[in-house]
């Protein structure tokens, strides 16, 4: 079980050690994890019409939605109520988790077609029209990339938590 470094200073130092989570640590897991999907999905793009994994296409449909959910309810239950705080409930927090919380609803809804149209992949049906699977793919991991990125430099930074890499 990863400890705190900083449990004094750590505005979430409080949601440490719930459910054995740091709250730092399973951002970073999940940062992460979104990256490698995004990587996994950069490549199915790459790959598209004729040379895609199908078996790799079924094996990011069923996770890809868990994992966003997972990784949003986290955040929204743990991460976003710090940030406000480290703000002193200033409308840009707000506003600014008002944003994030949408992003993770567009996302949640993106990844849910996305899911769609890789299972039909993997289950072997026609790739009819490469160029908008391939539109849609990158899409939907440049948002996340996106989304990623702007709370590692503007997020977790600003609960304390540092640059997180």
């Amino acid at each position: 079980m990863e400890v705190c470094e900083a449990p004094r200073t750590c505005p979430v130092s409080g949601a440490c050690g719930r459910d054995g989570l740091v709250p730092c640590v399973e951002m970073t897991n999940a940062h992460h994890s979104k990256l490698r999907l995004c990587e996994a999905l950069e490549e199915i793009a790459d790959r598209l019409p004729g040379d895609v994994d199908r078996f790799r296409c079924l094996e990011i449909a069923s996770s890809l939605v868990p994992l966003l959910r997972r990784c949003h309810e986290y955040e929204e239950d743990v991460v976003y109520p710090a940030f406000e705080a480290a703000h002193a409930g200033g409308s840009g927090a707000v506003g600014t988790v008002r944003r994030l919380k949408t992003e993770h609803v567009e996302d949640e809804c993106a990844a849910q077609d996305l899911s769609e149209v890789l299972l039909a992949i993997g289950h072997g049906d026609p790739i009819d029209n490469p160029e908008a699977v391939g539109f849609m793919l990158r899409a939907f991991f440049e948002a996340v990339r996106r989304h990623v990125a702007f709370e590692r430099d503007h997020v977790l930074p600003a609960i304390g938590a540092g640059p997180i890499g």
